[in-house]
């Protein structure tokens, strides 16, 4: 089978793992970022949420791997506990058809038994993906050893910035070799990061995949008006009319997802919850839950739109705008996987209007509608007034091509311009007048 992967020249083991799992070819991140870390770069990957940044660095990473090396050459760190989980699944996809079976991975997450984890490491690993504080707790307490590896991956870093886990990668870091290979991959690049990445990254290779060219593939953004109605009981009817596969509705903060949730239960709907209150353990008994289907809508903060990949999310629900603008389009992105279809509903008031003007110019396409009497209808554009074409008599237009602006100003030009401009649209109707 011709494979379009096979520009990388990976390993037989390794394509055949990729055909399994149905990759046909490789995203634009890919395509960018594979070649560079094959040949030992340092890099820095921007691009949204469902742009196949976690394969992006795996293929190269497991390429890497001489398993005759009994010990970890690759560490890779995550913000969250499911996307450890995630990545570590895709690390053993990849590595199933190792005809050695060789490559040895293992994660290392908080919220479990350390000591557990320490018994684990007696055979060090060739890869190591986990949580950025259990890995460097596995560091101090010597049962897992990095000296030696030579490739860090620091993954939705902003994320990692936002969750006050810098430090501990920096521990981390400062414990692998001089000439350390660092990968990071990241929706943004925050000012506050650069001196983290300036530290251990010498002119690194910098790539990056535009949000307008992913932002509304695949999904449809509609805009639905609250009006006076009552917010929750907008959005049961919504999504009783929708009657979706499964639907995460984001709101902003801990306190307004378990509101949400609750009132959502009451009125009959099966609903899980995800937020930041939730211990590990709940965590992981929500997320089983979700991949039995036991739930058909997940309240979520916005922890849910980074670093968990939800399978067969049919339809996002704003509750509430994100205040970091970003977060819309990784909320978004929790949809339209794989090449599905999605659709991504807002539900605004006229305090949102700036929002909503600042998503229009970073690419988002809305559709507005309404739900009247249960029932879809088509809204009024928002912007109909500002879309209104000012008319443009002729004698304006003549004025416009006759006045230009000076190439030095002085004070008052403006004012002698208007006045320029009034004698000749004067002189112009009187000249028409005349010839009728």
């Amino acid at each position: 089978m011709n494979h379009d992967f096979n520009q990388f020249k990976l390993q037989p083991f390794i394509i055949q793992a990729i055909e399994k799992m149905g990759f046909r070819q490789p995203t634009e991140i890919q395509q960018k970022m594979i070649p560079l870390i094959l040949q030992g770069h340092s890099a820095i990957g921007q691009s949204q949420t469902g742009t196949g940044k976690t394969h992006a660095y795996l293929l190269p990473i497991v390429q890497s791997i001489d398993p005759e090396q009994k010990h970890v050459q690759a560490v890779i760190t995550v913000p969250t506990r499911e996307l450890a989980d995630q990545i570590y699944q895709e690390i053993l996809n990849l590595i199933q058809f190792d005809p050695a079976n060789m490559i040895t991975a293992k994660r290392f997450i908080g919220g479990t038994d350390k000591q557990r984890d320490v018994g684990r490491l007696k055979e060090q690993p060739h890869i190591i993906v986990g949580t950025p504080g259990r890995i460097h707790d596995l560091i101090r307490e010597q049962a897992l050893f990095v000296h030696k590896a030579n490739m860090l991956v620091i993954d939705e870093a902003d994320l990692m910035l936002d969750m006050g886990f810098l430090h501990d990668v920096d521990q981390v870091a400062a414990r692998m070799p001089e000439d350390l290979q660092m990968l990071v991959f990241s929706a943004t690049i925050p000012e506050k990061i650069k001196p983290f990445l300036k530290k251990y990254m010498e002119n690194p290779k910098y790539e990056q995949v535009d949000p307008e060219n992913i932002a509304a593939e695949n999904i449809e953004h509609i805009l639905v008006p609250l009006k006076s109605r009552e917010k929750v009981d907008l959005i049961t009817d919504m999504l009783q009319s929708y009657n979706p596969y499964l639907a995460i509705i984001f709101v902003n903060t801990k306190q307004m997802a378990d509101i949400v949730a609750d009132k959502l239960i009451e009125r009959g709907l099966k609903v899980g919850r995800l937020h930041g209150d939730i211990s590990p353990r709940e965590r992981k008994r929500v997320m089983k839950q979700i991949r039995q289907l036991d739930f058909q809508y997940i309240v979520a903060t916005d922890l849910a739109a980074r670093g968990i990949d939800i399978q067969g999310v049919s339809h996002i629900i704003n509750y509430e705008l994100p205040k970091d603008l970003d977060f819309y389009i990784h909320r978004a992105g929790r949809t339209a996987r794989a090449g599905n279809k999605g659709i991504a509903v807002t539900i605004y008031q006229p305090s949102d209007e700036d929002a909503l003007a600042k998503l229009e110019k970073m690419g988002i396409l809305f559709t507005h509608m309404d739900f009247e009497r249960g029932n879809w209808v088509e809204s009024t554009d928002r912007n109909r007034r500002k879309k209104r074409q000012k008319s443009v008599s002729e004698e304006e237009l003549k004025a416009k091509q006759l006045i230009r602006k000076p190439k030095q100003v002085k004070p008052g030009y403006k004012k002698k311009m208007q006045k320029q401009k009034e004698q000749i649209i004067r002189r112009e109707k009187k000249a028409k007048n005349r010839n009728k």
